[in-house]
């Protein structure tokens, strides 16, 4: 029976605050829920929302923090570990930006908040288990990325050797992941040096294919970078473990293009936007994945530089719904016969 994508979901990590009803899990599910979601991507390093060590040890916990969700018409689809991810690799030059990310304990040590983040990882490995995830999303962390662009000439060598430090940081986490049956779904982003497809390919070589090395699509990160994020499914659905809904523009200008001159998000040739006011194909996108089988979440993430997010977060459901094809099970011409047997076979063919 073919399988159709579920949602809607939310991604929850943009709307967390602390003021209700975004401050504590009952509450900020309670909302989604009566919006229409049937699923959440909880960001793991959220303590207003999730005790990740708890998680990691706790059935119990787990089971409670399921039927929270359950009481409010909604699922988790999985974990975010975007944060912790990030920073397990880190180049110099971002050092005292990333360690807002970390805790305090960690900060100003670099080998420290490596191994923060490791254990953090880990331990939602072990979480997505009890809660009975099969995936789980996160970015890659970054030791290239300040060597994006090749001038001066870069020493041979340099990407070589960053990617094969970041897959000896990676592979211990996987495999975890994989002891535990969870895939890891890297959401491919400008920063990180895993950014599209061909960086995407270097990081899963480096890592011998890793079976739990995955992909979180989103299309809006290459609309900014000019890629063609169909043609994209199609290359690496089987790879595509998750799914976020995100909505962007890219308007080339006299004076800014693709790195868009240091402007601010509101002011970028390229900026994000709610869901049907940017460009992205969805019908395409849609289309391709379903195509490829996909039959996980579509998960909103709302990052709109104009449109206030919780008007973002009421009109995802519609959008999602409206997109989501729901696979047939038919041929169109069923009606028209199709059984056959090997005489009317060579009967039509004339032997």
């Amino acid at each position: 029976m073919p399988a159709t994508m579920k949602g809607p979901a939310l991604f929850l990590a943009q709307f967390v605050s602390d003021d209700a009803p975004f401050n504590t899990l009952p509450n900020i599910v309670r909302w989604a829920g009566s919006l229409g979601y049937k699923g959440v991507q909880i960001p793991s390093w959220d303590a207003r929302l999730f005790d990740l060590a708890q998680a990691a040890e706790s059935q119990d916990y787990c089971d409670e923090i399921k039927g929270i969700c359950a009481a409010n018409g909604v699922e988790i689809t999985e974990l975010s570990t975007h944060a912790q991810g990030q920073l397990m690799a880190v180049h110099p030059a971002y050092n005292e930006a990333m360690d807002m990310l970390a805790p305090s304990e960690v900060q100003g040590n670099s080998e420290a908040r490596t191994a923060w983040a490791k254990d953090q990882l880990i331990m939602a490995a072990k979480a997505s288990r009890n809660l009975g995830l099969d995936g789980s999303v996160s970015f890659t962390g970054s030791l290239a990325f300040p060597f994006l662009y090749p001038w001066p000439q870069r020493p041979a060598g340099l990407i070589e050797e960053a990617f094969s430090e970041l897959a000896k940081r990676w592979r211990p986490v996987l495999d975890v992941y994989d002891e535990f049956g969870v895939d890891v779904g890297y959401e491919l982003h400008p920063g990180e040096d895993v950014f599209d497809g061909a960086t995407f390919e270097r990081f899963l070589e480096a890592l011998d294919n890793h079976p739990r090395c995955q992909i979180n699509y989103d299309p809006s990160h290459f609309v900014l970078q000019q890629l063609d994020y169909l043609e994209f499914i199609d290359i690496y659905h089987e790879r595509i473990s998750a799914f976020h809904v995100k909505d962007a523009e890219f308007n080339p200008t006299g004076r800014q293009g693709v790195y868009s001159g240091y402007e601010s998000w509101a002011n970028r040739a390229g900026r994000f936007r709610s869901l049907g006011d940017g460009q992205v194909d969805f019908r395409g996108v849609f289309s391709r994945l379903a195509t490829h089988g996909y039959d996980r979440w579509a998960v909103l993430e709302w990052e709109c530089c104009l449109k206030h997010p919780e008007d973002g977060a009421a009109e995802g459901v519609p959008f999602i719904n409206d997109h989501i094809i729901r696979v047939t099970d038919k041929a169109f011409d069923d009606f028209a016969g199709g059984d056959s047997d090997p005489g009317q076979i060579r009967r039509m063919l004339g032997l």
